[in-house]
């Protein structure tokens, strides 16, 4: 689900149509805020914690925890209560991204994640009224999972490489291809797949959003295994000959084309989601390997790197506060997510060598926080990528 130069040289398309954005210039987390993060924090001790452990030898978590955090509300804090959301609260979603990164599953919180930040939330943020009709209240409510399919075997960090296919027919599309590596992806129930609708525009010019649902003929899906995140229902997922009515284009006919806009519109948001998510992780990392560590020398690191994860924090923040003022936080948001998450790694790492022995045991929570980490500075936009869109942004 990454991008590589058409980020910042696309040329410039029509606007996506979507809901408007009415959150308030942020101001940091305020006494609501804090009452939420305790709820949450509440939920993930009595849902999550007493599991975690078992669900990550097992490498799974039962599917009925997207509806009891649904209960809980954690899905509805970018959706009007109209539509069964909480009200539109971004620093309220970001309360809920920081508590479930508490939950030391990197899969678990991913899985719910993704479900929040990607399927759900492209169908909300682009869809039609219909659409939002159909799909958003049972995403929220937890009684469906969704997914976003974008990264491809052989176009990973390049959006406009997308060769999945949606060739017109006389009542609708037809879907041909494949996705990988798309969390969620072998049990969703609705997955907001990009393709190629209009080869002849070229590149990202062509590409269009559809919902695909799991029953749809032609639609295939497995689980594959992963280094981190092991929980998580990562996916390949082949298209063929998927026969969608138009109604399954996101947006409606007028969208059709316009899937390179949205996806660089919504990657601001999962890019902050993933810098907060990243910071918190460092945190709690280096809470615990503070318990553990051993000797001086440890200690001076772990102190370093703690200065470092608060100036993390800092500009994760301040990429916040530009992103919810309606500002260009693109430069901003991928310093953020390149640092947090790079650091995130640098922890973890740090975190196993300070504890000695103990921290490399295949049960120790620092040896999986290690492995969830390593997907940071991957998803959502490689580092290199972060690193290329900062550069492109001061002319260089």
């Amino acid at each position: 689900m990454t991008s590589t130069a058409p980020e910042t040289g696309a040329a410039a398309a029509p606007p996506v149509a979507e809901p408007p954005v009415i959150d308030p210039p942020w101001e940091g987390y305020t006494p609501a805020h804090e009452e939420l993060r305790t709820r949450v924090r509440e939920w993930v001790r009595v849902h999550v914690a007493p599991h975690v452990d078992a669900w990550e030898r097992a490498g799974d978590f039962p599917r009925e925890l997207f509806a009891a955090a649904g209960e809980a509300g954690l899905f509805g804090h970018k959706v009007p209560v109209a539509f069964g959301g909480q009200g539109v609260d971004f620093t309220a979603d970001l309360v809920v991204t920081e508590e479930l990164t508490g939950c030391w599953s990197g899969g678990v919180a991913a899985a719910l994640g993704a479900h929040k930040d990607l399927g759900s939330y492209y169908i909300w943020r682009f869809g039609t009224p219909a659409q939002r009709e159909r799909w958003v209240p049972p995403a929220l409510r937890g009684s469906s999972v969704t997914a976003l399919a974008v990264t491809e075997p052989g176009a990973g960090s390049d959006v406009a490489g997308v060769r999945t296919s949606a060739a017109r027919a006389a009542d609708g599309w037809v879907l041909d291809g494949a996705k990988t590596f798309i969390t969620n992806g072998s049990w969703a129930d609705v997955v907001v797949v990009a393709a190629l609708s209009d080869p002849e525009a070229g590149g990202h010019h062509g590409l269009s959003l559809f919902v695909v649902e799991a029953g749809d003929p032609g639609f295939s899906r497995r689980r594959v295994p992963t280094l981190g995140w092991r929980t998580s229902h990562t996916g390949e997922l082949a298209f063929a000959g998927v026969e969608l009515a138009d109604d399954r284009l996101l947006g409606g006919p007028e969208q059709a084309g316009q899937g390179f806009p949205a996806i660089m519109r919504n990657f601001q948001w999962e890019r902050i989601v993933l810098a907060v998510a990243a910071v918190r992780q460092a945190d709690d990392v280096l809470d615990l390997a503070r318990r553990h560590a051993r000797g001086e020398g440890a200690h001076a690191r772990l102190a370093d790197l703690a200065a470092e994860t608060e100036a993390a924090r800092s500009l994760a923040r301040h990429a916040v506060r530009l992103h919810h003022a309606g500002r260009d936080a693109v430069r901003e948001v991928s310093m953020a997510k390149w640092l947090a998450c790079d650091l995130a790694v640098r922890v973890c790492e740090a975190a196993v060598e300070a504890a000695g022995w103990d921290g490399g045991l295949a049960q120790h929570r620092l040896e999986r926080a290690l492995r969830d980490a390593r997907l940071g500075p991957i998803g959502g936009g490689t580092s290199e990528i972060m690193l290329e869109v900062v550069g492109r942004s001061y002319g260089l």
